[in-house]
């Protein structure tokens, strides 16, 4: 694995742990100014820019208590890293686990890109919001 690769890993690991702290600065410390986050499922916003990122992160951590990402598995091919995870956490008093990916694109030492991959319809029957 080349130098670039294991940075972007690490990169990417570090982002993730970083929302089990339950700190929103360790999570935004990790992506650039022009940060793209993207989801896929219908119940995933999506937004551009570090500082709206900022913005939504707070709220994203209040709604989901005990959020960690436990990681599956963590591929990466230079600046691009694909990590395999399940999601943990508590909404409306019931434990949710949900699996999913996560793509990202890494710039230097921070997260330029991020699409998440993840089963809304799973996670809707495990939080009872239908």
């Amino acid at each position: 694995m080349s130098a670039c690769e294991v940075r972007a890993r690490d990169v990417c690991a570090a982002y993730l742990a970083a929302f089990a702290t339950g700190d929103p600065d360790s999570i935004t410390a990790l992506v650039t100014d022009d940060f793209v986050n993207e989801h896929t499922a219908a119940l995933g916003t999506g937004c551009v820019g570090k500082a709206e990122y900022e913005r939504r992160v707070p709220g994203f951590l209040a709604s989901m208590p005990g959020l960690r990402y436990e990681v599956e598995e963590i591929i990466a091919d230079e600046d691009r890293v694909a990590a395999a995870y399940t999601l943990h956490a508590r909404v409306n008093d019931r434990d949710v686990a949900v699996r999913g990916v996560m793509r990202f694109r890494v710039e230097g030492e921070l997260i330029a890109h991020r699409i998440d991959y993840w089963d809304s319809l799973v996670f809707k029957q495990q939080a009872a919001l239908e």
